[in-house]
């Protein structure tokens, strides 16, 4: 079964929160949105601590510091099998240093060039409503556990 590990930033304010997506970079993303953006998340390295990976995995396609303490919510599994683990934690709105790190790919396809894309092309800051008409359906449960969690103190 295939691994993926990431974090969940969320804001607190207006007596609510706001979660961190990420809309993946890219040619075949380009125009979607709804169901596209994710937490930022990748897989581990072979032996990696899964909140290590998931630590790396947050830096390479935000640029922004995570902090403990990290909560950790129960793995999802996506649509395509793969099991996602997360943690949350409570960040910043400050999302001027947003830069994520880039990927190569042959484009257009079949063409024999390289071309470089970013990770993550955009991140924003949802509600949790807004949230879940823009995350990838399997990852909404991630963020319906961290309402009930920040709900119940």
């Amino acid at each position: 079964m295939k691994l993926s590990c990431g974090l969940l930033m969320y804001v607190r304010g207006d007596g609510g929160f706001r979660v961190l997506l990420v809309h993946p970079g890219g040619p075949y993303w380009r125009n979607k949105n709804a169901g596209a953006w994710s937490i930022p998340k990748g897989l581990p390295e072979e032996g990696e601590d899964l909140l290590a990976a998931a630590l790396r995995e947050f830096r390479e396609e935000t640029n922004l510091q995570a902090a403990p303490p990290f909560l950790a919510l129960t793995p999802v599994k996506q649509k395509s099998g793969k099991l996602v683990h997360c943690w949350a934690f409570e960040g910043k709105d400050d999302l001027s240093a947003f830069r994520s790190a880039p990927f190569a790919l042959e484009w257009p396809p079949k063409s024999g060039r390289m071309a470089e894309f970013p990770e993550a092309d955009r991140a924003a800051l949802f509600t949790p409503a807004e949230a879940a008409a823009h995350i990838v359906p399997g990852q909404r449960p991630l963020i319906e556990q961290l309402q009930r969690l920040l709900e119940n103190g």
